[in-house]
Parts: C-alpha cells; sequence; structure tokens
C-alpha cells in the first residue's frame, strides 16, 4: 500500500469507529490493528488522536460539499433537493447502523478540543447554510411552505434528521428514520408523496 493509500484507510477505520461507537471508545490501536499496521506507524500521519479527528471532519465537510454540489448540477427542483438530502442520511444509517460522523462527535462536543469544536460547527453550518438557499429557492417558486426563515427552518431540519437517525439507530429500525424524514418534508412539500 502507498502511503496515501494507508492514510485514507486509517481514516476510513477510524470514521467508522467514531460512527459506531464515538470518538472516545477507540484507540490508535484499534485503529492500527484494523488497518493492519504498528500503532506507531499512526502516529506518522496523525501525531494526535486531535489531528485525526480534524482530519475526518476536513474530509468529510470536503465529501458533503462534493454532495450537495452534485445535487445542485443534477436536480433543479428544490423538492428533489430536499430528497436527495435526506437520502444522504438514510444511506449512512442504513451502512452498519452508523450515524452520521458530526453527530456522533457532536456527543462527545464536552471532550473535544475547541478547535476541533470550531470545525464540528462549521460543518453542521454548510448543512444550514445550503439548505437555507434550497429553501429560499423553493418558497419563492411556491414549491415548499414554511414560517419563520430559511435558516430556522434549516437548523430544524438538519437538528431533526440527527435526531430521527439517533433513535432509528437505537432501535436498528431505518423505518423509524424514514418515518420521521417523511413528516419532515411533508411539511415543507404541499401534496408531500414518498
Amino acid at each position: 500500500m502507498t502511503t496515501f493509500e494507508t492514510r485514507d484507510f486509517v481514516l476510513n477505520v477510524a470514521q467508522e469507529f467514531v460512527q459506531t461507537r464515538g470518538f472516545n471508545a477507540f484507540s490508535f490501536r484499534d485503529v492500527a490493528e484494523r488497518v493492519g499496521i504498528k500503532t506507531a506507524s499512526i502516529h506518522y500521519y496523525f501525531p494526535t488522536k486531535a489531528e485525526l479527528c480534524r482530519a475526518l471532519i476536513v474530509r468529510q465537510r470536503e465529501q458533503v460539499r462534493a454532495a450537495l454540489a452534485e445535487i445542485d448540477l443534477e436536480e433543479a427542483d428544490p423538492r428533489q433537493k430536499l430528497n436527495r438530502y435526506v437520502s444522504v442520511f438514510r444511506t449512512t444509517l442504513e451502512v452498519g447502523n452508523r450515524m452520521c460522523l458530526c453527530g456522533m462527535l457532536a456527543a462527545d462536543l464536552a471532550t473535544l478540543d475547541p478547535p476541533i469544536v470550531e470545525d464540528l460547527r462549521r460543518s453542521f453550518e454548510d448543512h444550514e447554510a445550503w439548505l437555507s438557499q434550497v429553501l429560499e429557492t423553493g418558497l419563492a417558486s411556491g414549491v415548499l411552505t414554511f414560517s419563520g426563515s430559511a435558516r430556522e427552518e434549516a437548523r430544524l431540519l438538519v437538528s431533526s434528521l440527527e435526531g430521527a437517525m439517533l433513535i432509528a439507530r437505537a432501535f436498528e429500525d431505518v423505518t423509524r428514520f424514514e418515518e420521521s424524514a417523511r413528516s419532515l418534508l411533508g411539511r415543507l412539500i404541499p401534496d408531500y408523496r414518498s
């Protein structure tokens, strides 16, 4: 494996652990065993667990930006954009009953370094900004309806989807997430049909 491939493998394994166990429930040793390298080798790529966490958030933000840009490119209708957005959360849950990376990190907020907390907040703000734009466009074109500001509605949507993931995960039942997502979208989209 090349250096880049090993670093990426380390990130993939660490992300899985965060999404399934939480940030504080795994060690570099756990990652090293799964990757098949020595623990000291992990430190070559990420000298501290905090640096590993920041790299995970940076990579996740890049992946989310790319996914949202793809949605923007492929969908003109704000209703379809919202459906596609929700499907990203559903897909995450369907892969090994995982939570959103940032949602799991938020649960460990009290133990994270301040720079990580700032990175985490910026990640949630990325979601809110994109959703606000979609909601504003949908309201202006008459295909979406909501009261209050688009920013408030975006925050409600993100936090509700994160909460729906948590409850669905607790029951190991993705249909619980789907029911919540339908209700959320039904509030925004007149005559919504899943």
